[in-house]
């Protein structure tokens, strides 16, 4: 009891730690707060939207913002506030997902590869090394391409363009851990290399993992919204960050609301999971405990 009381406490402190050097950067502490309320919007898009997103009214199209309609309307006359609402539940969604997905298989690949190395390095490192040598987005443009359209289809899309690069960053957060001593200790004693990678090896690269899993958030939020603009992510009807600016390009020059607002909400989710990432890593690097 008093072993597991130590533990819990010793965690908090290192939580308390983390979050007081965070705390130090005012600009990942902005993000962090404008991540939590757009996570927080998205969650209740269903409650605190004025409209029903898909309600048209062909009475109101290219209405500019006003008290009745805050960020205008579209072009079928859709209240452009509640789909973006509704639409950056989606775009969360399908961030989440892809991330975790890829988070999950680069977990069991680099740890394994940067484990046990030899020939089952060499030849899982080459195959990462080819894909690569091809684009994140243009991997995915690709996969989407096969896979087709669709929420779950979109996120496989995203997660497998993600796998090699955060599969290379456990895999070098890795290497260095198998020769220290407690990972000795642990095989003298008999344990088992699986034992060993989920007991020893995975907690000590969640610094690492941390940093990265926000900054790839950051970087779906762009792709998914880029699959969406060229037709190959989530479709219309169900609203989506990247298909409202798809619908707006034919009115540019015409009518800004429909352009400007998506595009806005999707730079600043792009920049707020970068600069929340570069805080983490500061936050969590051990040479400036």
């Amino acid at each position: 009891m008093k072993k597991g009381n130590s533990s819990k406490r010793r965690r908090r402190s290192q939580f308390l730690e983390t979050w007081d050097r965070l705390k130090k950067s005012p600009a990942a502490v902005i993000s962090l707060c404008f991540i939590l309320i757009l996570v927080l919007c998205s969650l209740c898009s269903e409650y605190i939207a004025p409209y029903d997103y898909a309600q048209q009214n062909l009475t109101e199209t290219f209405q500019f913002p006003s008290l009745t309609h805050w960020m205008g309307t579209d072009n079928l006359g859709r209240d452009l506030f509640s789909r973006l609402l509704v639409g950056g539940k989606m775009s969360l969604l399908v961030s989440f997902l892809s991330v975790g997905m890829s988070v999950i298989v680069s977990l069991v690949v680099g740890s394994t590869v940067g484990y046990f190395g030899g020939l089952y390095d060499t030849i899982v490192m080459r195959i990462l090394d080819v894909f690569m040598a091809i684009p994140s987005m243009l991997l995915s443009i690709l996969v989407a391409v096969t896979l087709g359209t669709g929420t779950f289809n979109t996120a496989v899309a995203i997660a497998i363009g993600g796998i090699p690069a955060l599969s290379r960053t456990l895999r070098s957060a890795v290497l260095p851990l198998r020769d220290e001593e407690y990972i000795e200790a642990a095989k003298a004693s008999g344990a088992g290399s699986l034992w060993i990678i989920k007991e020893h090896i995975l907690p000590n690269t969640l610094a690492p993992l941390i940093v990265q899993i926000s900054l790839r958030l950051g970087q779906s939020i762009i792709v998914i919204a880029s699959l969406s603009f060229v037709g190959l992510g989530v479709q219309p009807p169900t609203p989506e960050w990247g298909n409202i600016l798809a619908s707006g390009q034919s009115y540019i020059r015409t009518f800004w609301p429909l352009i400007t607002f998506p595009g806005i909400l999707i730079g600043l989710s792009m920049l707020s999971f970068n600069l929340l990432g570069d805080g983490l890593r500061d936050a969590l690097d051990p040479k400036l405990k």
